[in-house]
């Protein structure tokens, strides 16, 4: 059903294909594609994730058309017989021993007109786990949108705005954590934060180098080491890399810690990240009424205005 009914033209659909589905005329998809002769060969970079390391993948593609026949028991009214899709197969015939081969069959509502549209579906499709990461962190394990009493819509979008600007920091410790991007710091922490990180780093430097943190200072992946060291990973090179929610339990650590430290040092405040998504969270999340930009706490609301006016200066902010 969600093929057929886009909202408008403006969005497109990607699928990975888990079972096969028939087609306008009695065929099956899979029955089709292995018809096509594979036209294409690249070599992609597959990201690390929990259960595999990065490596990189020699894949064939191949790509087409199909019209996907309505299901039989769909009941849905007004939908039409068949809807005409762009389907894209990449194999990997020689994975590393030892390895499961890649073998992705998508489809989409894109139209493709040559290979290199289709390894652009490809190319999109690899972001589906980081897409993963950040439900995750949005949801159950990390900010509890779901567990919202929000009611009015604009009010729930403003939550989820502001649950969206803490979750994509996470994703940034979580790329840089291995510091094979020579990002700054800066990109996800202000300069107080990165002053704050620099005393708490002392705390877990080790006898060993092997035990302190391998980054050169003031980068992100030197943040993400500390930070993932005060959401509990023990940093030994044989455990499993930090993850998205041990990052937000440091970062979360480190809220609870500026929004005590703003509390009785007002006029150290710098605008830190995660303590005003901390506080806004802490007081929306369960009220429409505490929604509202008048019953933030004040800090944030200021917070805010800083990061959406460019060129206010520090003074104005505390004022």
């Amino acid at each position: 059903m969600m093929w057929a009914r886009l909202p408008d033209q403006r969005f497109d659909l990607l699928s990975r294909v888990m079972h096969d589905h028939a087609l306008i005329g009695g065929s099956k998809l899979r029955d089709v594609v292995e018809t096509v002769r594979f036209c294409d060969t690249q070599t992609i970079e597959l990201r690390e994730r929990a259960d595999r390391p990065a490596r990189q993948a020699t894949l064939c593609l191949r790509f087409g058309q199909a019209t996907i026949r309505r299901p039989q028991n769909l009941r849905e009214e007004g939908l039409p017989d068949g809807v005409r899709l762009s389907w894209v197969e990449v194999v990997e015939p020689d994975a590393p021993d030892g390895v499961e081969p890649l073998h992705w069959l998508l489809l989409t509502t894109h139209a493709l007109s040559s290979a290199t549209d289709a390894w652009q579906i490809v190319a999109c499709y690899k972001q589906r786990w980081m897409i993963e990461q950040f439900f995750r962190v949005m949801k159950t394990q990390g900010f509890k949108i779901e567990d919202s009493q929000l009611q009015l819509a604009p009010r729930l979008e403003k939550l989820v705005a502001i649950a969206a600007k803490a979750a994509a920091i996470v994703l940034q410790l979580v790329q840089d954590r291995s510091g094979g991007d020579p990002h700054p710091a800066s990109l996800a922490v202000s300069p107080h934060e990165i002053n704050t990180l620099a005393a708490l780093e002392s705390r877990f430097k080790g006898k060993t180098k092997l035990q302190s943190n391998p980054h050169p200072k003031a980068s992100l992946a030197w943040a993400a080491w500390i930070i993932a060291k005060l959401g509990g990973w023990n940093g030994y090179a044989s455990s499993k890399p930090p993850g998205p929610i041990t990052f937000f339990n440091g970062l979360k650590y480190c809220a609870d810690g500026w929004a005590l430290r703003d509390r009785y040092m007002p006029q150290s405040f710098g605008g830190e990240m995660f303590h005003w998504i901390i506080c806004f969270w802490s007081r929306t999340k369960s009220s429409d009424q505490r929604a509202e930009p008048s019953r933030w706490p004040g800090s944030v609301r200021a917070c805010l205005q800083v990061r959406l006016r460019k060129g206010v200066s520090r003074a104005q902010h505390r004022r």
